[in-house]
C-alpha cells in the first residue's frame, strides 16, 4: 500500500495524494469525458423529445392546463433548436 500525504490546495478543498506525487492544479473537460458537443446525434435525439413531448396531448385529461404547460415547453425546445442551426450555419467551424 502506497503512502499517502494531505496537500492544502489554495481556492480548492484539501487534497489527498501519494507521497512524492504533485496535487492535480487544473482538471481539463477532456479529462473527465467531456469533449463539447453532442453533435448530430443529439440534435436529432432533441428533435424526437419534442415530438414525444408533443405527444402527451393526446390522452384522457380533462383540463387544459397540461396542455398549456406542454406545449409551452416544447415551443421553448423548438426555439432552442431553432437557435442551435443558426448558431452553427454562422459559426467558424459548423460540426
Amino acid at each position: 500500500m502506497s503512502e499517502t500525504q494531505r496537500v492544502n490546495q489554495p481556492g480548492r478543498e484539501e487534497g489527498v495524494v501519494r507521497v512524492g506525487d504533485h496535487p492535480v492544479e487544473h482538471e481539463r473537460p477532456e479529462d473527465w469525458g467531456w469533449h463539447g458537443e453532442t453533435g448530430g446525434k443529439g440534435r436529432i435525439g432533441a428533435w424526437i423529445a419534442v415530438l414525444v413531448l408533443l405527444t402527451y396531448l393526446f390522452g384522457n385529461h380533462e383540463g387544459r392546463m397540461e396542455d398549456l404547460w406542454i406545449v409551452g415547453i416544447a415551443l421553448v425546445m423548438v426555439l432552442i433548436l431553432i437557435w442551435d442551426m443558426r448558431r452553427r450555419k454562422n459559426a467558424w467551424r459548423s460540426r
